[in-house]
């Protein structure tokens, strides 16, 4: 999710769900044409006991899946021509879900490991809570107030230990057809749609209803699906579908209870188009102009792009959404056992840092978690000339900042939110009722986390 220089012109490197779901992992979405590298072998000398040289050089290795960036944009590249004595062995597996599983691999045997491992937000929580003894204390790398608040909490365990630091994130907005708004009667310029619904979901399900009245084609939907829908209502708020002990809260926490009535109320009042993101039909819906509107976070416009299509150029643009949230996002860790910790460290750091950050965006379009990054020129001036000239820096940066300081996570996020998707999609496709689709997902919840 080749590359523009917002990586929004084109395809380009799309970032992985925030948690994990049946969804494509970013390779699947944009990453064609990586080579899958596994996580396989010795990393950093780990399993000889001294560190790993070449032609004179400490060699520092990393694990990475997808389009992360530090590759890609050539950093790995100018940090060893900065620092002519290191040489980086960077793999990278095109599919997380590969990755992800021989990194469990490799964690439970103790070896095999790269000194730099890349950390997706879905597994954060299974990591901090499982596996937090096999990774390096981050917490002390100087400078770390550049971040998001909520960003380094995510890989923080409760005594304080910080596995990995940021790398890009997630931040929502709404993409919208122009066309088919002025189709519908509805305002086509970006400030006056924010209007419709600024500060409540509930106004942007009432435009869907204008919507749905005004257009002259009635097989046009508003919006792709209602579970695009419920994601960013509950990604907006600070706890989901647990609290900070662990305790599943979702069957009373209204922000999910509330998430779920508006969702469940667009579907029954078929103002979707029933295509969940990423599953068959929804490529091809972006392409034809099947629906009018989809939740994005700043990932997507990629694929977006590149799955409408140059004729749909001008035709989308990016609207502030009426409450921030965040989906997706990734992070730089560095095993204990690396023998090259000091070296590996320096290395994430750096990575990381905010002119670093800025880079890739303004290379490659992957979202800074720097706080500082997002008011750097790079970043805030950033435009997407596909999406309308649409000032993404701005607005998705806006979103980033009016996330809470701090977003729980739980050991089966992904499994609930996939249910919660499921239970939507009966509403939807099989028109089950709300409370019939709500017990279903109820049963399958609890079920999955027995």
């Amino acid at each position: 999710m080749g590359t523009a220089r917002h990586r929004l012109e084109a395809t380009f490197s799309a970032r992985p769900s925030r948690f994990r779901t049946p969804l494509p992992t970013f390779a699947a979405v944009v990453a064609a044409g990586l080579s899958l590298v596994l996580v396989a072998g010795c990393g950093g000398g780990g399993d000889t006991g001294k560190a790993k040289t070449k032609d004179g050089k400490t060699v520092v290795t990393m694990g990475m899946f997808g389009v992360m960036g530090f590759k890609e944009s050539g950093l790995l590249d100018r940090y060893m021509e900065e620092n002519p004595d290191i040489l980086i062995e960077a793999d990278v597996a095109g599919d997380e879900q590969t990755y992800y599983t021989a990194l469990q691999t490799h964690l439970a045997a103790g070896s095999g490991l790269k000194d730099i491992q890349g950390i997706e937000i879905g597994r954060a929580k299974e990591l901090v809570d499982t596996q937090s003894g096999k990774f390096a204390d981050l917490s002390k790398t100087p400078g770390l107030d550049h971040y998001l608040p909520w960003k380094s909490s995510q890989v923080t365990t409760d005594d304080g230990k910080l596995l990995g630091l940021g790398t890009d994130i997630g931040p929502m907005a709404v993409c919208y057809r122009k066309d088919l708004f002025e189709q519908a009667g509805l305002p086509t310029e970006r400030a006056e749609v924010e209007k419709l619904w600024a500060g409540d979901w509930a106004k942007y399900v009432d435009v869907g209803r204008d919507f749905k009245k005004g257009t002259k084609d009635k097989k046009l939907a508003f919006m792709d699906s209602s579970s695009g829908l419920f994601n960013a209502m509950i990604y907006g708020d600070e706890q989901q579908f647990y609290d900070k002990s662990g305790k599943l809260i979702y069957q009373d926490n209204p922000v999910v209870k509330d998430a779920w009535t508006l969702a469940a109320d667009a579907a029954e009042s078929g103002l979707t188009a029933k295509l969940r993101q990423f599953q068959p039909g929804w490529d091809p819906g972006l392409a034809n102009g099947t629906f009018a509107t989809t939740v994005c976070p700043a990932w997507m416009l990629a694929h977006i792009s590149e799955k409408a299509g140059p004729a749909n150029k001008g035709k989308w643009d990016v609207a502030k959404a009426p409450k921030g949230a965040n989906w997706g996002g990734t992070f730089l860790g560095v095993m204990e056992n690396s023998l090259v910790k000091k070296e590996a460290s320096d290395l994430v750091a750096w990575l990381t840092a905010p002119e670093q950050q800025a880079y890739i965006f303004e290379k490659l379009g992957n979202f800074p978690s720097s706080k500082t990054a997002l008011d750097m020129p790079a970043v805030a001036n950033g435009k997407s000339a596909y999406f309308s000239d649409a000032p993404i820096g701005q607005i998705f940066g806006d979103a980033a900042k009016e996330i809470p300081d701090e977003q729980v996570l739980g050991r089966k996020d992904g499994t609930i939110k996939d249910a919660f998707s499921a239970g939507l999609q009966l509403i939807e496709a099989q028109g089950k009722s709300p409370d019939e689709a709500w017990k279903t997902t109820d049963e399958r919840i609890e079920k999955a986390t027995r």
